[in-house]
């Protein structure tokens, strides 16, 4: 365990993409865009705003085209998007987003039910979407669905995981995203596995996404940070889960991510009050109470003033 905590954590927000998809309420397209621009405003340089899957498949999130096209983008910051093949790339590229997510599982079952195909089809398809990229300035980042544990297989092999990592590489994918999917990982098997990874990948191009589901989110971030990884993917208000993964809840919560972050001197760079007043809205806008905690609770620097009758004592 290191207790070094000066390199800055890089945390990606997917509450407009990851977070949304599982809503049953339609957020209306100009909430999305709006959303996404307060959180450019919050001091976020990569944010996942939206997909480009069909409307059939999520259809909370059919709206891409005109979310990518409506929001206020600030320099500096990378807006991301989740395609599931080259029509969902072709989509993305036209309205201009910076970075292409990829996502195979490392569990056959889950690709199955979550791509509708093997692994092996999944990695044939992303070969198109390598070439295709290649033409525009976008870059590319391969998720693995499932690294830490399936619903369906249960313990997912490391092997397993780096071969996948290899195969992205060999076709031209840079950027590599290891995902607990359901919220199975626990710091053991993170810090053991993340290092395995690093061996292979950049700090540079390694994210983490984390699930809450067993609540050891944050226990596992903390793992992966002192095994040397620096980017993690977290979902305002912790929305989210996955609609083909049974029990998958929701994402970290970003704000209680951010809160961890200070309380033990790791720099993020976000804007922790922002990012509270953000969190605190959204019940109204999606019509239900959110797992975080640290807007509920409020920072430790948030006191409280004593009661009257000590001044009586």
């Amino acid at each position: 365990m290191i207790t070094d905590y000066s390199d800055a954590l890089i945390v990606q927000e997917v509450s407009p993409r990851d977070g949304l998809q599982i809503e049953p309420t339609w957020v209306e397209t100009a909430d999305k865009i709006a959303l996404i621009d307060q959180l450019s405003l919050a001091g976020f340089s990569r944010i996942e705003a939206g997909s480009f899957v069909s409307p059939k498949a999520i259809p909370a999130l059919r709206d891409g085209e005109p979310v990518f096209q409506g929001i206020a983008r600030k320099p500096g910051v990378i807006y991301v998007a989740l395609i599931p093949n080259l029509k969902g790339a072709q989509r993305a590229v036209e309205s201009r987003a910076d970075e292409l997510n990829l996502v195979m599982s490392a569990s056959q079952t889950h690709n199955l039910a979550n791509m509708r195909m093997r692994c092996e089809a999944s990695l044939a398809a992303f070969s198109d979407i390598v070439s295709f990229a290649g033409d525009h300035p976008v870059r590319l980042n391969g998720s693995i669905a499932t690294t830490f544990g399936c619903p369906f297989e249960g313990k997912i092999d490391g092997d397993r995981v780096l071969q996948i990592v290899e195969a992205y590489q060999e076709l031209g994918i840079q950027g590599i995203s290891l995902a607990d999917t359901t919220g199975m990982a626990n710091p053991r098997q993170v810090e053991r596995l993340v290092k395995r990874v690093l061996a292979r990948v950049s700090a540079s191009d390694l994210t983490l996404h984390f699930h809450n589901t067993r609540g050891l989110g944050l226990c596992n971030v903390l793992a992966a940070y002192e095994a040397g990884a620096r980017r993690f993917d977290a979902a305002l208000g912790g929305l989210g889960g996955c609609p083909f993964a049974p029990g998958a809840s929701g994402n970290i919560c970003t704000e209680d991510l951010v809160n961890l972050c200070e309380e033990v001197g790791i720099h993020t760079g976000i804007d922790l009050p922002h990012l509270l007043q953000m969190s605190r809205r959204l019940p109204a806008l999606l019509g239900h109470e959110l797992p975080g905690q640290v807007a509920k609770a409020g920072r430790n620097c948030d006191l409280h003033p004593p009661p009257a009758y000590i001044a009586t004592l």
